[in-house]
């Protein structure tokens, strides 16, 4: 289709690589405070700090703030709320490295909504790099063990609301601005944090519910100095890993940049083990190894998408 910017995929794969490893390190800060804060005051006042370091960064780069689409950025950003909201809410429960390579599913999935929305053919290959993902995820989750937690479905969930936006991105949002979609992203949140709040406020649930689901069903916790740092360190951060997301996933093939997404693994471990003294075990290693064989499979490109479809590169009608 003509008009559509020509890949850079080097470029897009420094962006991710530098991406999820700010955000392993920041996800661990919320694991951190998760015993004393709720999700909804993350979500509000992370975002608050975000906005005017992004609001600041499209000043200076005197590129303005374009909005093209206002539903496909409003539905990306509904898509990565979701996403957040989920995995946040596991993370009281689960090892940070194990629920990030629950989410990290995403990747394979990613790849597979390529080839249905995107029209990208699936090869022998990436099916047997499907299955191998798989069943890398199984030897980490235990499923039927007593090792097994439900809780990790909320991450798993998350890798689909994930791939979905990230297919959006591609496909719908790939002219809009990064800064533009890193700003609805914080906006949303933004909402969603107050939202929730004052929702919560107007039921009024009683102490054992709040006890049971502190992070989630918990009062709005007072902030001191200290709190308030952790909340600004986080709004720099996000502002720039969302930002580094967008822009990575607009610029170079979803499945490429995909695969580089699973550095995240790896720094979400080291930070587990950093904060937490999360270590993990053998099997959890080798299923992060299987994942991983898993994602450079299913990344294997083919020559040409399926006849009547478009190019991975070409936009999709709404």
């Amino acid at each position: 289709m003509s008009g559509t910017p020509p890949d850079r995929i080097a470029q897009g794969i420094g962006i991710i690589l530098a991406s999820v490893v700010t955000m392993a390190f920041a996800d661990a800060v919320v694991k951190l405070v998760s015993a004393d804060l709720t999700l909804w005051q993350v979500f509000a006042a992370r975002s608050l700090f975000a906005v005017p370091c992004l609001v600041a960064l499209a000043y200076v780069k005197s590129s303005g703030l374009r909005l093209l689409s206002a539903k496909w950025v409003f539905v990306r950003s509904a898509l990565l709320v979701l996403t957040w909201l989920v995995f946040y809410a596991s993370l009281p429960i689960l090892d940070l490295s194990v629920a990030a390579v629950a989410v990290y599913t995403n990747p394979i999935i990613t790849a597979l909504l390529s080839a249905v929305l995107l029209g990208e053919r699936v090869s022998g290959r990436q099916w047997l790099g499907v299955l191998i993902g798989f069943l890398g995820v199984a030897v980490i989750l235990k499923p039927g063990s007593d090792a097994f937690s439900w809780v990790v479905l909320l991450p798993l969930l998350g890798a689909v609301f994930y791939s979905l936006a990230m297919i959006l991105t591609r496909s719908k949002c790939q002219n809009e601005g990064a800064v533009t979609l890193a700003l609805g992203l914080h906006g949303a949140f933004i909402v969603t944090g107050l939202t929730a709040t004052g929702v919560l406020a107007l039921v009024g649930l009683g102490a054992e519910a709040k006890d049971t689901y502190p992070f989630l069903l918990g009062d709005w916790s007072a902030m001191g100095r200290q709190e308030w740092a952790l909340m600004a360190l986080l709004g720099v951060l996000s502002a720039a890993f969302f930002l580094g997301v967008a822009r990575a996933y607009q610029i170079a093939p979803p499945q490429v940049i995909a695969v580089f997404d699973y550095g995240y693994l790896v720094s979400a471990a080291v930070w587990g083990f950093v904060f937490f003294s999360e270590e993990p075990d053998r099997l959890t290693i080798l299923g992060m190894i299987l994942i991983t064989l898993a994602g450079f499979l299913v990344a294997s490109r083919t020559a040409k998408p399926a006849s009547g479809r478009g190019r991975a590169n070409e936009r999709v009608d709404p």
